[in-house]
């Protein structure tokens, strides 16, 4: 008869073992002759003995082989992201050849994040700080387990991280384009959820923008003011890097008396997102307007035309965050890694 709340003690009562046995039958069934292991099963099995609590046994270890990867997004952001798919990608390929396990933790309400955070049975986390880096440093070192931030755009130095440099790979972008000839160069941003999206004054940028999408914007100045294009010459709209928000900023923009000649997009996804809204529309990329993105993600390669994109190293990313965690090969502070300029068939001569 099945009793409530059994325990092995209970089990190796009635099946007249030492305890010891009984957890070998369980933990190193190989050391038990077959007849004692039957006999055991069978006692457990009637009294509802499910087997040893896994959660608890772990704990002692004191060691569990998984990783927490942490968001502020939903969890459909994990698949929805180009960005964010490539760099699970990167790290799941390095945690499949030492076996560990990958917990996805994730919410937008601020309380359930805690709750997650909190509860999560991981060794240490990797933080996706698009946006909300703060609050998701906060809750991990409240559980005081190893963790690594990436794409965090704060500059608190006692906050392990691994990046790139966001200004100078969008100074490299806007530089290219310049290079080909031209002047009239857009920027279709990523800001904050609590911007509303639309065309940003220069005025307004730094505030409308998260840190690392802010250090994107002072490149792409950068790199035009190299070729005599001020700040007040290249007209900024701020996205939700979603197809709405994309879309509505294109209609404006293709809307003026002087269309752009080339798009500077923060993202790969909004770059991807601009070529198939100007393919709809018959606009010949890149004859009639240039597209260049930012990521490098794998799909880059493989859109209409292919993207020219600014390609961080993620593979390179996700094996410094699982060494951070699984080996205590973190960074004590910052630790970036070099972008490169991936020249595809989206961009080329202005026509005009």
């Amino acid at each position: 008869m099945k009793e409530k709340n059994a325990k092995l003690a209970d089990v190796a009562r009635v099946a007249e073992v030492s305890q010891g046995t009984a957890s070998n039958v369980f933990n190193r069934p190989e050391v038990v002759r077959e007849e004692v292991r039957e006999r055991v099963l069978k006692v457990a099995a009637a009294l509802g003995y499910r087997g040893p609590d896994v959660k608890g046994r772990l704990l002692r270890a004191g060691r569990v082989n998984a990783i927490g990867v942490a968001t502020v997004e939903p969890l459909s952001y994990f698949f929805d992201d180009p960005w964010a798919r490539a760099i699970m990608t990167a790290i799941g390929d390095v945690c499949d050849l030492s076996g560990t396990g990958i917990a996805l933790v994730s919410a937008k309400s601020q309380e359930k994040l805690a709750w997650n955070v909190n509860s999560a049975l991981v060794d240490g986390f990797i933080l996706l700080c698009v946006e909300g880096g703060e609050k998701l440093v906060e809750l991990t070192r409240e559980r005081q387990l190893p963790f690594v931030a990436l794409a965090l755009g704060e500059e608190d130095a006692s906050i392990p991280k691994i990046g790139i440099d966001n200004r100078a790979g969008a100074a490299i972008a806007a530089r290219h384009l310049g290079e080909l000839g031209h002047r009239q160069v857009a920027v279709l941003a990523i800001g904050h959820d609590d911007v509303p999206p639309g065309q940003i004054s220069p005025a307004l940028l730094d505030a409308a923008m998260g840190g690392s999408m802010r250090e994107r914007m002072r490149g792409y100045r950068q790199g035009m003011e190299t070729f005599g294009v001020g700040p007040g010459d290249i007209p900024v709209f701020s996205t939700l890097n979603d197809q709405p928000t994309v879309e509505a900023a294109l209609a404006a923009l293709f809307a003026a008396p002087v269309r752009p000649t080339a798009i500077l997009a923060m993202s790969d996804r909004i770059a991807m997102l601009a070529l198939q809204w100007l393919s709809d529309r018959g606009i010949v990329v890149p004859d009639e307007v240039s597209v260049v993105g930012f990521d490098g993600v794998p799909e880059a390669a493989l859109s209409q035309p292919p993207l020219t994109t600014i390609a961080q190293p993620l593979a390179e990313i996700g094996r410094r965050a699982v060494a951070a965690i699984l080996e205590g090969a973190g960074p004590a502070h910052s630790d970036v890694v070099a972008v490169e300029l991936i020249v595809r068939q989206s961009t080329g001569a202005p026509s005009r």
